[in-house]
Parts: C-alpha cells; sequence; structure tokens
C-alpha cells in the first residue's frame, strides 16, 4: 500500500512516501526549486518520492495533507474578529488566497497531483506527533509537540502505544513558545522561520539579562509548563509584524535593522529568550513525565529543533531515554500524516525493537549514480581524478589533516535542515583558524554562527559529555573537560563577540563559545562511507571529529543535484569537492563566467 504525504503552504513544504509502513523517500521543496524555505505545493518532492518507487499516482492509495485547513481558517476567522477592528489590513490580505486555495485543499490536492483517490486529513499537530512517535526505537512512549501553531495548538503532549497516539492536553494560540521565539527573531534583526537557529547560536555571547522581564511581563508560566502569554506586546495575531510599539518600550528601543551591526543588547535578547525556552521545555517534559510515567519521550515541532533545549531535557530531564525527530518542522508533517494514516486510520500493526529507530539516518532524499555524475562532469569539460571506494576515505583524511576545506556529496540527500554526511562541508575540528574561514569565504554567514562536530559513534563519550548517540545532530553537550582550556584573566573579561577569538578546547572549531558542541554521531550501518573517512583520520590524527556544516551558502537550500554541488563548489572558497567517486581541486578549475552578481548578495561586513 502506498502512501503519499504532504505539507505546503506556510513554509518548508515536503513530501514523503510511506510503503506498507516503511518510509521509503522524503524530501523538502526547497531542495528542487532552490527557494529557501518553499512554501508552494510540493510538486517536484511528490514526483521524486513516487519516481523513486518506481510508482505513477495511479498507484496511490491514499494521500494524507498535515492539517486541517477549515479549523485553521477558523482560528484566523476567530481571531481576526476577537480583535477587530486592529488587523484589517493583515486579515484582508490573507483573505483572498484562503477563499482561493486554502479552503478547498481536496481539489487542489487532487489537481495538483492528477490523484482521484482518498484524502485524509490529521490534525497538525497530530502529524507532528505522528512523525515524533512512529518512527521512533520505542514501542511506548510519551510524546511532546511544540511549534509556532498549527489550526489551535501550539503544543500538546500524549502517549504513543504500538501503532495508536492519543493526545491527552494541548496549549492554544495565541499562547506560543514558538511564537515567542519568533518574536525575539524578529526584534534582534533575524528573519522569522529562518533565523531561529541564529538567536540560538547567539545566546552564549550574552547574559540573560532580560530573562526576569520576559516571565514578569511577557509570560505567566506555571509549574507544569503551562503558560499564558501578555498579548498587550505582540502584534502576531492580527498585524503584519511579530512584536508592537509596547514591547519596543520593555526592552529599550525598535527591532534591530536586518543585516546592522549586532551590539551586547542583542545577545542579551537572544540569551534571555533562550534561557526561557529551555525552562519552559524542562517544566512542560517534567509534567509529561508525572503524568503518563513513560521513560521515553519523542519530540517533534519546530521547537524541538532547539538542540540547546533538547541536551537540557536530555541531561536534567527524567525521562530515561528521548528521540527528536530529524524533521521536525513542518515539513516533517507529511511524514507523520503518512504514517498516521498507515497505523492510527488503518490500524496497521507496529513494532519497534527499542534500540533503532525507523528512519534510516534520514537520508532519504535523491541520489545519484556514477554514471550520472561521470557525464555531468565530462559534458561540461570539468577536470577530475576518479577514485575507487576504498581510496575515498585515505584521500579526503588526509586532506582535512591539510586543514582543505570539502565539499562532500555522497548517497541520498538528508531529509530534515541538517546537513549529516550526505550533503556536508567538511573540515579539520582541531584548527583554531577553520570556524572563521568557513564562516566568512565558505558560507558567507555571519562569524559568531558555531559549527557541529561528526564523530564515530562509538567514541562520543571520548570528547563530549553525552552517554548516547545523537545520529540527528539534535543534542547539544559539553565538550568533556580534559579538553577543554582554562581561559586566562583578560580572556574571561571579554564579552559579545571578542569571546569568538578565544580557543576554547584541543577542537576549537566546533566547541562553541560555552563550551557547548552540537553533536552528529556517525553510524557504520547507516552511512559507511563516511564513517570509514572519519575513522581514517582518527588512525592518521589520533581525533574521530571532523567539522560538519551543510552543503550550502547563506541564503540558499542545502545543495540536492552533482549541479549544485558544483555551483556551490566554485562559488565559494572550498577547496576539494568529492561527489561519488570523483574529485575535484579547485586549482584545476576554470572560473565560473558571469558569477559576480551571485557573489554581492551574499558579502558580509
Amino acid at each position: 500500500m502506498n502512501i503519499l504525504g504532504i505539507s505546503a503552504f506556510y513554509h518548508d513544504s515536503a513530501a514523503s512516501l510511506v510503503q506498507d509502513g516503511k518510509i521509503i523517500a522524503a524530501a523538502q521543496e526547497e531542495r528542487f526549486t532552490r527557494k529557501k524555505h518553499d512554501y508552494s505545493f510540493p510538486k517536484h518532492s511528490s514526483n521524486y518520492c513516487l519516481q523513486y518507487a518506481g510508482l505513477s499516482v495511479s498507484d496511490l492509495d491514499f494521500v494524507a495533507f498535515y492539517d486541517k485547513p477549515f479549523i485553521k481558517f477558523e482560528r484566523l476567522l476567530s481571531t481576526y474578529l476577537a480583535y477587530a477592528p486592529l488587523g484589517i489590513k493583515s486579515f484582508i490580505k490573507a483573505l483572498p488566497l484562503w477563499i482561493k486555495q486554502k479552503l478547498w485543499m481536496k481539489e487542489l490536492l487532487g489537481r495538483e497531483l492528477g490523484y482521484e483517490g482518498k484524502i485524509i486529513f490529521p490534525e497538525h499537530h497530530e502529524s507532528h506527533a505522528a512523525s515524533a512517535f512512529f518512527p521512533s526505537p520505542f514501542q511506548e512512549a510519551a510524546f511532546l509537540t511544540i511549534d509556532g501553531v498549527g489550526e489551535w495548538a501550539t503544543a500538546s503532549y500524549g502517549v504513543g502505544k504500538d501503532n495508536t497516539i492519543n493526545i491527552i492536553a494541548d496549549i492554544q494560540f495565541p499562547h506560543s513558545l514558538g511564537l515567542l521565539y519568533s518574536a525575539f527573531t524578529y526584534y534582534t534583526g533575524f528573519k522569522v522561520n529562518s533565523g531561529e537557529y541564529k538567536v540560538m547560536g547567539l545566546a552564549p555571547y550574552g547574559e540573560p539579562k532580560f530573562k526576569d522581564l520576559i516571565f514578569n511581563e511577557l509570560m505567566d508560566l506555571k509549574a507544569d509548563g503551562s503558560f499564558k502569554m501578555n498579548m498587550e506586546y505582540f502584534n502576531y495575531s492580527v498585524g503584519l509584524t511579530m512584536t508592537n510599539g509596547r514591547f519596543d518600550k520593555l526592552f529599550g528601543g525598535p527591532p534591530r535593522k536586518p543585516e546592522s551591526k549586532l551590539t551586547q543588547r542583542e545577545m542579551d535578547l537572544a540569551r534571555s529568550v533562550q534561557e526561557v525556552t529551555e525552562e519552559v521545555m524542562l517544566r512542560m517534559s517534567r509534567h509529561i513525565y508525572k503524568e503518563t510515567g513513560q521513560k521515553n519521550l519523542c519530540l517533534a515541532g519546530g521547537v524541538a529543533l532547539n538542540c540547546v533545549g533538547n541536551g537540557k531535557i536530555m541531561r536534567e530531564g527524567p525521562f530515561e531515554n528521548i528521540w527528536i525527530q530529524p524533521a521536525a518542522g513542518d515539513a516533517g508533517g507529511a511524514l507523520g500524516a503518512a504514517l498516521f494514516t498507515w497505523h492510527q486510520y488503518l490500524g496497521n500493526s507496529r513494532l519497534a525493537d527499542g534500540k533503532k529507530d525507523s528512519q534510516h539516518g534520514s537520508y532519504l532524499g535523491p541520489e545519484f549514480k556514477k554514471e550520472y555524475i561521470e557525464n555531468y562532469l565530462m559534458k561540461n569539460n570539468i577536470p577530475y581524478t576518479e577514485l575507487s571506494d576504498d581510496e575515498i576515505p585515505e584521500k579526503i583524511s588526509g586532506l582535512i589533516a591539510d586543514e582543505k576545506v570539502i565539499g562532500w556529496f555522497q548517497g541520498r540527500m538528508e531529509f530534515g535542515p541538517r546537513a549529516l554526511g550526505g550533503r556536508s562541508i567538511i573540515g579539520d575540528a582541531r584548527s583554531a583558524k577553520m570556524q572563521e574561514v568557513m564562516n566568512i569565504k565558505i558560507k558567507f554567514r555571519e562569524s559568531f554562527r558555531p559549527f557541529a562536530p561528526s564523530v564515530i559513534k562509538e567514541r562520543v563519550s571520548d570528547f563530549f559529555e553525552i552517554d548516547r548517540e545523537s545520529p540527528y545532530m539534535l543534542l547539544v553537550a559539553p565538550v568533556k573537560k580534559s579538553l577543554q582550556r582554562q581561559m586566562t584573566d583578560e580572556e574571561e573579561k571579554l564579552f559579545g563577540l571578542d569571546k569568538l577569538h578565544v580557543t576554547r578546547s584541543t577542537l576549537p572549531a566546533i566547541t562553541h563559545v560555552d563550551y557547548s558542541a552540537r553533536i552528529q554521531t556517525v553510524d557504520e550501518e547507516t552511512n559507511p562511507l563516511y564513517y570509514r573517512m572519519i575513522k581514517k583520520f582518527d588512525e592518521k590524527c589520533g581525533c574521530p571529529v571532523i567539522i560538519n556544516t551543510s552543503f550550502n551558502v547563506r541564503g540558499e537550500p542545502i545543495v540536492c543535484t552533482p549541479e549544485d554541488a558544483y555551483l556551490c563548489f566554485m562559488r565559494t572558497n572550498m577547496d576539494y569537492l568529492i561527489a561519488g567517486n570523483f574529485l575535484l581541486d579547485k586549482k584545476d578549475q576554470k572560473p565560473l563566467e558571469k558569477d559576480v552578481d551571485w557573489l554581492k548578495e551574499f558579502e558580509l561586513d
């Protein structure tokens, strides 16, 4: 039985294919259209899923859409009426799209796909919960979903058992932890629904000076993690901005202008909202444990991408095990909707072994055969050297040891926002200069942004304060104390971005200013080539840890095809590209023609 899951029309549209309960394929639409966070109907993603499985639309038994449009419209209408006449501009802007398109989702899905069969509409947080529990390694677990907003719910919890999820309670709009975080994302000058991870990365440079102000004025937080927000300070219910003049007055000025200089104020705001978020997540998890008695917890929803908060739940929370959906945001809703249809709607059984999840390392996107890559290189007269599978680990580990920056394009593309060794840029984590080089010259992004380590699974506890695997780069943990470098008195006095240039450990390129790292453990079974390459680097250098950042530049989605990879390689200061079996040396390449305008767009101060 073939079930196609769809999420669309808000941000991060995606499609997934579940066949007889097995996850076969999944991808975000942005990877094909090259529009970051593309919200349009996932036509290309759907086509990819069907083509990968050798199916046509007529082979589909069900299509599942990740939320209920009529209930979402009810929420919009109720909200605008409650705040009238405020928000009339926002209402007038939103209404035509709903009347023409979103209310007629069944017809739209049928038309876009050429599909005439049954369509299932789980609720938004049911889709998140399904994406959290059903692929998890647990036969029974509690789940927690937190995001901006679905139809009405902004957070929910419940229990998954066997083939069923049951939501016990939720928090409803306008009270939203995700929207609180997005409000501070907007206020600190970053883009809502894409810049939240920048706020998280900026937080350790600041002090939580505004934390008490947030709790006293913006949020009434209870012991169980439930809360109400003071909507006098927010504009997102009816306006076209997240915050209002009262918010500006409370925090001492207007929002930072995008791309303007970051000040200590923004860093302190980021730290404050991050600590508030962690506190809410921790209280929620403790309440869920108390209410459900479960020893396992599954997480999804956009806030579950807050890997610092996840790390806090792991270390300080009551659960023995946690599992986080790697595509935790709206993209993962496509997968959740399909799995909900198979297990809960159709009543099909589910068996988990308590150890391995069913997400296949989240390597669910397109892959490109050796012949395809070679034809592309030859057709375009691109110089390369061919390596055997056995030669790749030896050669690439040697280049990393020489402090070269390498584009790594191998196997299937990752599903979710993290590069996991399929579409990655890699480098030497021991290099003190590598963070700045990769941020400014490779990624064209803000210098404060940290890089993540990839470490072979069985050695993770030798380098980080963590006692479990973290395959999806969704847990943050401290670097081992024995590897940390004690700061001098002068260095201790530094504040703001001056902290950036202080070496903090023997792995300076992946050690954030608070001595933490966002860890990816690499499993030999799910990604054998990547594992073998890091293992070879360990044999050469005595270090099973490398830098892993996503294969893209600021403002662009992660690369999907060999063509995308070559363009990104040529537009940056990467030294080498290994695409399949083919190694490209930057020194051998002819410069791209007429590409100056593209580079200008990504220049930073």
